[in-house]
C-alpha cells in the first residue's frame, strides 16, 4: 500500500473505535489524516498519538450533521495538508434502540441527519476539491443492515440502506471523472456500538457473544485496502469484511 504515501484523508467519527484504528492504519501507511468528531479531548488525544508516532495529524471538531461544519473540515484538510484524497465516512449511531411504536421522533430523526445527511454533507463538502483533482476515494461505512431489516433497527436500517443508495448513485455519477466510491460491510465490531447493541436485549445481535466481533483495527486495514487500486473491482458496491475472501485480500489471513 505504498501508494498512499503522501495522501491526505479526513475522516468522520474519528475519536474512536473504527474512526480512530482508520486514522492510526492510514497514517501509519504514510497518510496525512484529518479527524473530525463532535469531541474534542478524544480526537486531540489520537491526534497526538499520532503525530507522536511521526505521522501528520489534525483534529477538528465537527458535527456532520451540519453541513457548514463539515465545508470548514473539508477546507482545514485543503489548507493544511494541500488536498483531500481520501474521505472516510465513519460516523454513525444505533441508540436508541427500540420498535417503532416505541420509537423517539426526534431521536429518530436525528440517527437520520447523522447516518445520511451527515454521509451526505461530508461528499457534497468534498466533490468540489476531488472533481478540481480529478481523483478521489470515497469510502462509506455500511452494514448487513442496509440489506437485511432487524427488529428495534428501524432507523439504523434504513438509514444504511439509503447510504448504500447513495453510494451506488455517487460510483455512477462520478467514476467518470476519477473519484472512486465504495462501501464498506464489516459485521460485528468490537466498538462501543455493541455495548449500547448487548444492552438493548433487542433481536439476535444482542444475543451474541462478545467474543465473536472483531476489534477496529481489522476495518482500519480493510479502509486502507479500499483505499487504493488493488480494490477498484468493489467499486460502487459493499465489499464485506465478513468473509474469508475478504479477510484475506485486506491481508488479515
Amino acid at each position: 500500500m505504498t501508494e498512499l504515501q503522501g495522501r491526505v484523508a479526513l475522516i468522520t467519527g474519528a475519536s474512536r473505535g473504527i474512526g480512530a484504528a482508520a486514522a492510526r492504519d492510514l497514517s501509519d501507511r504514510g497518510v496525512a489524516v484529518v479527524l473530525v468528531a463532535r469531541t474534542g479531548d478524544q480526537i486531540e488525544t489520537v491526534a497526538k498519538n499520532i503525530s507522536e508516532q511521526g505521522g501528520r495529524a489534525e483534529a477538528v471538531i465537527a458535527d456532520v450533521s451540519c453541513f457548514q461544519d463539515m465545508e470548514k473540515a473539508v477546507a482545514r484538510a485543503v489548507s493544511n495538508f494541500g488536498a483531500l484524497d481520501i474521505l472516510v465516512n465513519n460516523a454513525g449511531v444505533i441508540d436508541p434502540i427500540a420498535r417503532i411504536d416505541e420509537s423517539d421522533p426526534g431521536a429518530w430523526s436525528n440517527v437520520v441527519d447523522i447516518n445520511l445527511k451527515g454521509v451526505y454533507f461530508a461528499v457534497r463538502a468534498a466533490l468540489p476539491h476531488m472533481l478540481k483533482q480529478g481523483s478521489g476515494v470515497i469510502i462509506n461505512l455500511s452494514s448487513g443492515a442496509a440489506t437485511g431489516a432487524l427488529e428495534g433497527w428501524s432507523h439504523y436500517c434504513a438509514t444504511k440502506a439509503a447510504v448504500l443508495s447513495l453510494t451506488k448513485c455517487l460510483h455512477k455519477e462520478y467514476a467518470g471523472h476519477g473519484i472512486r466510491t465504495v462501501g464498506l460491510s464489516p459485521g460485528t465490531v468490537a466498538t462501543d456500538m455493541q455495548v449500547v447493541i448487548k444492552a438493548s436485549g433487542v433481536n439476535p445481535v444482542s444475543q451474541l457473544d462478545p467474543a465473536v466481533h472483531i476489534p477496529p483495527e481489522w476495518v482500519g486495514k480493510a479502509i486502507s485496502f479500499l483505499a487504493t487500486d488493488a480494490a477498484r473491482e468493489f467499486d460502487g458496491g459493499d465489499f464485506s469484511l465478513k468473509t474469508e475472501e475478504g479477510r484475506r485480500r485486506v491481508g488479515l489471513g
